[in-house]
């Protein structure tokens, strides 16, 4: 089976790539590689492995020849609460971007379209909240991803799979890392500084889910039955793994093992929900296989033995606006 991963070199796509290859597949990797390739550099030597600098705007559609799979992870994909990206890049990359691919995708026969997606597009709400539950995204990432959901379910039907996947906040390791992320995050300025960093007021609720747990229930949809995955919402993370910030900074701080103090930044959270995820156990019977604890522990002790660094890229906005201040998009 042939799979084309577009956003292949980011995050997710660095943890996926191999997993697909371990187990058989073909991999055609599409990415603009805005921060670089040296991540892929180890899987280059891999004959099931194409490598494609391209954007998913813009790409040459013989690109989709003989792929069987899509999987869009292409995106900006981190929430710009203080606007310092150009709202347009959003819409671009989050809707613009998956609405060209899922388009194509049908057009030249791809039979299984999946599209990752988040659950920032539930916003701030009170209630546990389900796929069925109605998105409140409060800002530009949220909004982009769930007019893009919107878009992409609409070209499902008997002939063309199509299935989005609301990641929780994700933790963990890659080799393409990122610390802008909740549980990355804390872990690092821990390891910096003996201080974890809470955003205001502390109780803000999060769910989150390692990323090798989200490259497990991407796997699952390649390999799920149509029927069950056709046209579909489905959350990605478990239940146990809703967390309220303050509560989850004293989990990473007790888990690393070291001396730390909370230390307390920013306006309060506007982002707040609580997230149910018994659909993707029920209907597919998955479960995750990490906790935070874990996550955190590993990270941090990849940065005592240097096996990763806190650099630029490890920060999509920064890097972005960095990337765009002088270019035109």
């Amino acid at each position: 089976m042939n799979v084309l991963v577009t956003g292949g070199a980011g995050y997710i796509g660095l943890v996926l790539i191999p997993k697909l290859l371990e187990n058989g597949y073909k991999v055609k990797c599409l990415d603009v590689f805005f921060f670089g390739e040296e991540s892929l550099q180890n899987l280059k030597i891999n004959q099931n492995l194409t490598i494609i600098k391209d954007d998913t705007r813009k790409f040459n559609p013989e690109i989709l020849k003989d792929v069987d799979v899509v999987v869009d992870l292409a995106a900006i994909s981190q929430p710009d609460p203080t606007k310092q990206l150009d709202p347009n890049l959003f819409y671009e990359f989050n809707f613009y971007g998956p609405s060209r691919v899922v388009d194509l995708s049908k057009k030249h026969g791809v039979k299984k379209y999946i599209l990752a997606s988040t659950c920032s597009v539930y916003g701030f709400q009170d209630k546990i909240l389900d796929e069925n539950s109605p998105p409140n995204p409060v800002e530009i990432y949220g909004q982009t991803k769930a007019q893009a959901e919107k878009k992409v379910l609409s070209y499902s039907d008997k002939n063309f799979s199509v299935t989005v996947l609301r990641f929780a906040t994700v933790y963990g390791l890659s080799p393409k890392m990122r610390f802008d992320l909740v549980v990355n995050g804390m872990t690092l300025s821990l390891f910096k500084t003996g201080k974890i960093r809470v955003m205001r007021n502390g109780y803000q609720w999060r769910p989150v889910v390692h990323v090798k747990d989200v490259v497990k229930a991407i796997m699952l949809i390649i390999e799920s039955e149509e029927e069950k995955v056709n046209g579909e919402i489905f959350n990605v993370g478990s239940n146990n793994q809703n967390f309220q910030i303050y509560p989850l900074a004293k989990l990473i701080g007790d888990s690393v093992g070291e001396p730390y103090d909370i230390e307390w930044y920013g306006d309060p959270d506007t982002r707040s929900y609580r997230v149910s995820f018994e659909k993707i156990e029920k209907v597919l019977g998955y479960k995750t296989s990490y906790t935070p604890k874990e996550g955190a522990k590993e990270i941090y002790e990849a940065l005592q033995n240097g096996k990763i660094m806190d650099t630029e890229k490890a920060y999509v906005i920064k890097w972005y606006k960095n990337l765009f201040k002088d270019t035109k998009f």
